[in-house]
């Protein structure tokens, strides 16, 4: 099972060599297995690949990430052939029934505030007891917008109530950061079972690839949130990237059981896309640390 992530942060090139990526740079030359790697994030913009080694990628199913001159993640490739029944899947996805995409949605909505709450908690906040609240008033398709509601109090919360989301400071290229990289592995899982990202069940931009991407990611935000709160006072370079990469490779409960976040992830998707084909309950993840 894959369970690396690769980042590459300096000038190098990297191909493919009998199963290996193969990472050159300068006179050293370090090899790594396919079958160990997960995600591949090229966190520079000197860096060269062979077009032989992305085909070997994509068929392998490994997610490989750029980033900018800014060091801030802006594409992800993906294969358009990642499940054999994919033609199948998306036309179940566009019969969707309406009434069902609002529950779902609605249960997604509740997850997260539970999560932005026991966040809260952790960090000893007095509106802990009011982002609970919001949760039983979540109606279907979150027609009242508690969603929005909880969000702003719960960011004024954890950094202050000068805090806005658009503002170009660390904290906000540390949330930027680790939100792609949640966004590139739910895209992945997505993509994997045969259904389109741009197809949102609550997200409906024009403009975003990744619809359906941005209403399943939202219970594991707060995870994203809590690790940045807790290293607010690092400086957001190559060492605080590598141990935000690192969360993934953690273990949380699931299911009453252990798993990895990567691994949890994975099943969460393939649990809340199967809400719709299956009928099944929808499987929370709730965020509880030891």
């Amino acid at each position: 099972m894959s369970f690396r992530t690769v980042v590459i942060s300096s000038q190098s090139r990297i191909s493919y060599k009998n199963r290996f990526l193969v990472v050159k740079k300068e006179l050293e030359e370090k090899y790594v297995h396919l079958s160990e790697i997960d995600t591949i994030i090229i966190d520079s913009i000197s860096v060269s690949l062979s077009s032989f080694l992305l085909k070997e990628l994509a068929d392998n199913k490994i997610n490989i990430i750029f980033c900018d001159e800014r060091h801030n993640p802006f594409g992800e490739l993906k294969t358009f052939y990642s499940s054999h029944n994919s033609s199948k899947k998306i036309l179940e996805q566009i019969k969707w029934p309406k009434k069902d995409q609002d529950e779902l949605w609605k249960n997604i909505v509740k997850n997260k505030i539970i999560n932005q709450a026991l966040i809260l908690r952790k960090t000893r906040s007095e509106n802990y007891d009011l982002l609970l609240s919001y949760v039983d008033e979540v109606k279907v398709g979150d027609k009242t917008n508690r969603e929005g509601h909880a969000a702003k109090v719960y960011f004024n919360s954890l950094f202050g109530k000068k805090f806005t989301r658009n503002d170009d400071d660390s904290i906000n290229a540390a949330l930027n950061y680790g939100y792609a990289i949640l966004l590139s592995t739910i895209s992945k899982e997505i993509v994997s079972l045969g259904y389109l990202t741009q197809l949102g069940i609550h997200h409906k931009n024009e403009f975003n690839e990744f619809n359906l991407t941005c209403d399943l990611m939202e219970p594991f935000r707060p995870l994203i949130d809590s690790f940045v709160y807790f290293n607010k006072h690092r400086e957001f370079n190559k060492e605080y990237k590598l141990d935000l990469v690192n969360l993934f490779n953690q273990k949380f409960k699931y299911n009453n059981k252990n798993y990895t976040l990567k691994d949890i992830i994975k099943t969460y998707v393939k649990n809340t896309l199967d809400y719709f084909n299956d009928k099944k309950e929808y499987k929370e993840f709730i965020y509880y640390e030891e």
